[in-house]
Order: C-alpha cells, then structure tokens, then sequence
C-alpha cells in the first residue's frame, strides 16, 4: 500500500484529502505543522508528500528544500499544494524542489490524478 503524507494546517483540507486517498487504497499520515511534517516525512518514508506552504512552525519550502537536497529523500515526490497562486511563489516551489504546484482550491479528481501519476512512476 502507497503511503501519502500530507503537510497541512487545515484540518478539512486533510480530512476530505485523506477520507479520498484512502477509498482510492493509499495510506495516509497527516501532519498540521512544518516541524512534525518534517520529521514525519524523514520516519514515515512516505511514497509521496502533499506539501502546504503556510505552516505554523516551519514554511513548505524550507521542508521541500531540505529534503529535496537530502540524498536519502530527493526521490520522494513533492507536491505543493497552497493557495499561493502567484507565478513568483510557483517559480519558488519548483526551484526549492517542488515536482507539482497546486493551487487552492482545487480539484480532488485532478489532484488524484497527479498523485497516480507519480505514485505509477516509483513502481
């Protein structure tokens, strides 16, 4: 079973992302903080990483740079999911590691496709 953590402070967000993921077979493991998404993603070896950018304790781009750079965990893919829609705050996500930049709100059925995706890739 693919393991998806998801780093966010909306507690909806991860509720109706994760009850979606988990009817489609993926595992799930939610984290509401920067610092607790951190060191989930580096003790959990998730598959993939849902990545909010405004997190209380420490911001998505720090976490995606910071594993990105780590030998032991660039391969998991990243996907920036936030409502920073900005081109600047996009052009960030991917030059700190981002594979997938998201924006709030949005589709589940096409986020589900985007995670299949890279999840189809890592087999």
């Amino acid at each position: 079973m693919k393991k998806i953590l998801l780093i966010e402070d909306d507690e909806d967000v991860v509720r109706s992302t994760s009850y979606v993921l988990e009817k489609k077979g993926y595992q799930c493991i939610s984290a509401f903080d920067g610092m607790d998404g951190f060191q989930k993603a580096k003790t959990e070896n998730p598959d993939l990483i849902l990545l909010d950018l405004m997190l209380p304790k420490m911001n998505g781009y720090k976490i995606s740079r910071l594993l990105k750079f780590d030998e032991k965990y660039k391969k998991i893919p990243i996907i920036m999911l936030t409502a920073k829609a900005q081109e600047s705050d996009k052009k960030l996500g991917f030059e700190t590691g981002a594979d997938e930049y998201v924006t709030k709100p949005f589709e589940i059925d096409k986020l589900v496709e985007i995670i299949e995706k890279y999840l189809k890739r890592k087999n």
